[in-house]
């Protein structure tokens, strides 16, 4: 896909970059119930954002905590959410809601003229970031819509955040920074995690790719169960380090030395990040993955991605 400058283009479906480089800070895996309590923050920890999605069935998910997309872009910025899906996201309880067991249900819906519709949110709150030389938690427990092979072709959903001057500007990405939490394409058993920085093409995060690291889900399947994603902002180690990981278990991370010192301080030296969830159809990553266009003939509609619960938590040095 070629792109002029907006958010995600996300052809990174062959590259995995990532290297293990610090230590893991502790992560408990859970285990695979439909809904789980949120975990109580470890000892230092703070959690300073959680929602476990409690609502009534059929309710939007809190307007004190997320912000509802709609349409096929922001306005005034690029088309397609600059990725190239084809999904309508809306308010509609079809595409988003609670389902009154504690979990938000994103589904993607396609109309007898064959558009398609689903949904994506955002934290109202633009400021995660770690205090000085401690560190942020972003984590969520979320199963992929359970779907795979033919019938799976042109799902991407996505849990990831996104460097805070880019709402009301919408053209400065990469330069703020995107932490890719959790994506995945095309119902495949894994997990890829990615980090959007600098310029576009090229630059220190080999733009439009971003630095790629990816795994299969550890035990069950990522489409057939309940995982754990996390994302970890280290400042308290010497050089400060992102970390990804599923269940507990890291498989990518990016040093401060990896790239120069202003791509460094572009993404990190604002207020910090929003958080969002969504559950796209087509695109890009789909399309580079499968080397079709997507949505492909035999796509089915209606498989939702489950959120148990989206928690961001700090540490102090």
């Amino acid at each position: 896909m070629s792109v002029t400058s907006p958010r995600r283009s996300r052809s990174r479906w062959k590259i995995a970059l990532g290297s293990a480089l610090g230590a893991a800070l502790l992560v408990v895996p859970l285990a695979f119930p439909a809904s789980a309590a949120v975990p109580p923050p470890p000892s230092g920890w703070t959690t300073v954002f959680t929602d476990d999605f409690t609502g009534a069935a059929g309710s939007l998910p809190s307007n004190e905590n997320w912000i509802v997309d709609t349409g096929h872009a922001y306005p005034g910025g690029p088309g397609n959410w600059g990725t190239g899906e084809i999904q309508n996201y809306t308010a509609d309880p079809a595409n988003l809601a609670q389902d009154g067991s504690g979990n938000l249900r994103i589904t993607p819906l396609r109309d007898g003229a064959g558009n398609w519709t689903s949904a994506r949110i955002e934290t109202q709150r633009a400021n995660f970031k770690p205090p000085q030389g401690g560190a942020l938690r972003i984590e969520g427990r979320i199963q992929m819509p359970n779907v795979t092979g033919a019938a799976a072709l042109g799902y991407w959903p996505a849990f990831w955040a996104l460097g805070s001057p880019y709402r009301g500007n919408y053209w400065n990405w990469p330069a703020v920074g995107e932490f890719d939490i959790m994506e995945n394409v095309n119902g495949i058993n894994s997990v890829w995690g990615v980090l959007h920085c600098g310029v576009n093409p090229g630059g220190p995060c080999g733009e439009t790719t971003g630095l790629v690291g990816s795994r299969t889900c550890p035990g069950a399947s990522c489409q057939s169960a309940f995982h754990t994603y996390t994302f970890e902002w280290d400042t308290s180690v010497s050089p400060t380090v992102f970390r990804w990981l599923v269940d507990g278990q890291q498989f990518h991370s990016v040093a401060q030395n990896q790239v120069d010192a202003t791509t460094w301080a572009n993404m990190t030296n604002h207020a910090g990040y929003f958080v969002l969830l969504n559950l796209a159809i087509g695109g890009a990553f789909p399309n580079n993955n499968s080397g079709t266009t997507t949505p492909g003939p035999g796509i089915v509609p209606g498989h939702p991605m489950l959120v148990d619960y989206v928690t961001v938590l700090t540490r102090g040095a």
